[in-house]
């Protein structure tokens, strides 16, 4: 049977009971469903898990106890940053999920050109705390017990002159293959276009500022599926998605 993972945001530790919050409380209570004795798994993103249990649950009150902490570590070798233009909706919404899902450690929504959302009043902060929601329950849901960094949005100009290791930006005209490239302390950058594509004057910025043009096959990709394929790409060729780790049968 499967246990339920939660977030939670404080220190920790065998022995301290833990109150949940409002929004993690009517999670447990009205979502999961758990009931008193039910177990489940918190984390705080000090790279462990806290095995516990629910010790009361009612309209006001949820509480957990904490019976011991385990070290888990199922982060990549690999540390990624991701630079991810800002799409509609459930494009940008999904791009999040798995960007988490596929073990990046940073996560910065770009603004560009050809950008299709308009942020006015409090659109800003709110876009934010959704995306971040979304960061928190990919975190639970696939076993990651470090929470991936969520910058501010960021205007692409002033995002490409501050990263690091081996930069790369997706350009189905390229004609590099991250093949031929290696990343540079064990850290990839990788920057996705909008759903319009880069401008040309934005090509020439991230090349100016180090990053390397790179194309993904023979197709031009939707941007939400360009970010997933290009991670899942330097996973399996640097990162712990590749197949020379595996034992070779003969």
């Amino acid at each position: 049977m499967r246990i339920s993972r939660l977030y939670i945001p404080l220190s920790m530790g065998a022995g301290k009971p833990v109150e949940l919050d409002d929004d993690s409380a009517h999670y447990v209570r009205s979502v999961l469903r758990l009931k008193k004795g039910d177990a489940i798994i918190l984390f705080n993103g000090d790279g462990g898990e806290y095995h516990g249990a629910v010790s009361e649950v009612s309209r006001k009150t949820v509480l957990i106890a904490v019976h011991q902490r385990h070290e888990r570590n199922v982060e990549s070798p690999l540390h990624i940053t991701l630079g991810l233009s800002v799409a509609r909706g459930d494009r940008m919404d999904w791009s999040v999920q798995k960007a988490v899902e596929l073990g990046v450690r940073h996560i910065t929504p770009l603004l560009t050109e050809r950008c299709v959302v308009q942020f006015k009043g409090e659109k800003k902060p709110q876009r934010l705390q959704h995306w971040q929601k979304i960061v928190q329950h990919a975190a639970e849901q696939s076993g990651r017990t470090v929470l991936p960094a969520l910058a501010e949005i960021e205007l692409l100009q002033n995002w490409v002159n501050h990263q690091q290791g081996l930069k790369v930006f997706l350009d189905p005209y390229a004609q590099t293959s991250l093949t031929q490239l290696q990343p540079i302390d064990m850290r990839v950058t990788l920057l996705t276009g909008p759903e319009g594509g880069f401008a040309e004057h934005e090509r020439d910025i991230a090349k100016a500022a180090g990053f390397v043009p790179v194309r993904l096959g023979s197709r031009i990709l939707r941007t939400e599926t360009a970010s997933i394929t290009a991670l899942a790409a330097v996973q399996m060729l640097w990162g712990d998605f590749g197949m020379h780790t595996l034992p070779v049968h003969v």
